[in-house]
């Protein structure tokens, strides 16, 4: 990690006045050389500081959910293998809100575009979709671009507290509803007539 780190940070810095779009440009390639979210995100950091790195990388991660979702619609061979690694993971019932998406997003090994998936699960149209996954990429770039460079000195404690925090969260964030079959709400309790 730390060698992709340098050479990320090496060609981006030798670029100049271009080094924003290389920089957003790298966020969209990042799947295909399976360049981890943090590592782009702690890179932004070291180079732009943590107001531009943040900004640049909402704007790449943004733009790449935005490619994921016409991508997912004209290649059927992605959404196949998109759909199998939903299954695999999370099954066919499993419902997150925007919120909870944050969270895993903050979380390095779950799927980016697994979690774009659900996203396109919970919005109904491009545009609350582009909204969404905006709204998602926030947490993620913001925390690794300004503290990201100290998680690797963090203690396990700390590393586990983060990760307990972060499943509290994701408890709390949860859709809070009860669905209730048809045959249990309609079924008369014995013994008791409705007359």
């Amino acid at each position: 990690m730390d060698d992709t780190m340098t050479l990320l940070f090496v060609f981006i810095q030798s670029t100049g006045l271009l080094a924003p779009i290389i920089f957003i440009g790298i966020h969209l390639i990042r799947p295909i050389f399976f360049i981890p979210v943090p590592v782009v995100c702690i890179v932004g950091g070291i180079l732009f500081g943590s107001v531009f790195g943040t900004l640049y990388s909402i704007l790449g991660l943004t733009m790449l959910s935005i490619l994921f979702y016409f991508l997912y619609r004209q290649v059927p061979r992605l959404s196949n293998k998109i759909n199998t690694l939903k299954q695999k993971w999370l099954g066919d019932k499993v419902n997150f809100t925007i919120g909870q998406i944050a969270i895993l997003r903050l979380i390095p090994f779950i799927n980016f575009h697994l979690l774009s998936l659900c996203i396109m699960d919970v919005t109904r149209y491009f545009r609350n979709y582009a909204k969404a996954s905006f709204y998602t990429n926030i947490p993620v770039a913001l925390l690794y671009t300004v503290f990201g460079q100290f998680i690797r000195e963090f203690s396990t404690t700390v590393i586990l507290a983060i990760l307990l925090a972060l499943t509290l969260l994701f408890y709390l964030l949860r859709e809070k509803q009860v669905i209730i079959k048809w045959h249990e709400f309609f079924n008369p309790k014995a013994g008791r007539s409705f007359q």
